[in-house]
């Protein structure tokens, strides 16, 4: 069963963690594997010393953070794998916002068109990251939440398409919203995995009609944390039934669906429910049973 990692003094109570890296990430169950990049996207919100101790309980013990004009981002490390997690929106930092405001399309650095307010914070930030990935070995992964997933979507991408000879292993992205046009989503391929919970609001900005595009495979959650492969009328129902869950509670759930901490309560619960179907001999759920491919803009 997993084993819970308590780090005190990490915010008003302590910081639990269940993820799992003293072993290689491809050795992982899917889900395992899910978990463990939530919770590193959500470690990488809080300031240098909690990462650092969060992490090495976690299975880290390398860990450098990367920020230039308030892009960040923080490489995680062992002796089996490296993983670089985007820092997200962060509510009371100007650049953050006006990064997330600033939905103009411009011309990407790979191909196709790119969100130009993301774009401009991973040009803050690739050139620190590439330097780091230059004589790398071991597997790389990227993760991000909101704005640390587009980042993250960006960053996979210029990994893949750059001179160096790292190439991206998958990418992780929780509550991301659309990064690019149809171009640039048909062109930079990634072995993506795209989490939506219920009715997270920043999952569906910027607007289609702005053209934006979303890709990669979506894993959504419905109104009560399961994972299921809906269809669009299904979607369309679950969605509305957790907004007036939501109503009745006094909360807004386009925002409330948009925490991290929700992904990670979710996938933890997940995570359980495999564990107990090996334990009475049943298979872990595989990517094809739990992700729904993202449709190709067309």
């Amino acid at each position: 069963m997993l084993e819970p990692k308590i780090i005190h003094d990490c915010g008003e109570r302590p910081l639990v963690l269940y993820g799992d890296a003293s072993r290689p990430i491809r050795d992982l169950t899917f889900l395992q594997r899910s978990l463990l990049f939530a919770e590193l996207a959500m470690i990488a919100y809080n300031d240098e010393h909690e990462v650092q101790r969060a992490a090495q309980a976690i299975g880290f013990s390398d860990v450098t953070f990367y920020d230039n004009r308030g892009a960040q981002a923080y490489r995680f490390r062992n002796r089996h794998n490296a993983v670089i997690a985007c820092r997200g929106t962060e509510p009371d930092d100007w650049n953050d916002i006006r990064a997330d405001v600033d939905a103009f399309s411009v011309l990407a650095e790979t191909a196709g068109k790119v969100h130009r307010g993301f774009k401009r914070e991973v040009d803050n930030l690739w050139p620190m990251l590439e330097t780091s990935l230059m004589n790398n070995r071991d597997p790389v992964y990227f993760v991000g939440h909101s704005l640390g997933g587009a980042m993250a979507k960006l960053c996979a991408g210029r990994c893949l398409l750059s001179h160096i000879s790292t190439n991206p292993q998958q990418l992780f992205t929780f509550g991301s919203p659309r990064v690019g046009n149809r171009s640039y989503v048909n062109t930079v391929t990634l072995d993506h995995y795209r989490f939506v919970n219920n009715n997270d609001i920043v999952t569906r900005v910027p607007p289609i009609w702005m053209g934006y595009r979303h890709s990669g495979y979506e894993v959504y959650f419905n109104r009560n944390g399961e994972i299921k492969q809906y269809n669009c009328v299904m979607k369309r129902r679950d969605r509305w039934l957790g907004f007036l869950r939501g109503l009745w509670s006094r909360s807004l759930d386009h925002v409330a669906d948009h925490s991290i901490h929700r992904y990670c309560q979710y996938l933890l619960l997940a995570v359980h429910d495999e564990q107990h179907a090996l334990a009475s001999g049943r298979e872990s759920l595989t990517p094809c049973r739990l992700a729904t491919p993202t449709a190709r803009a067309a």
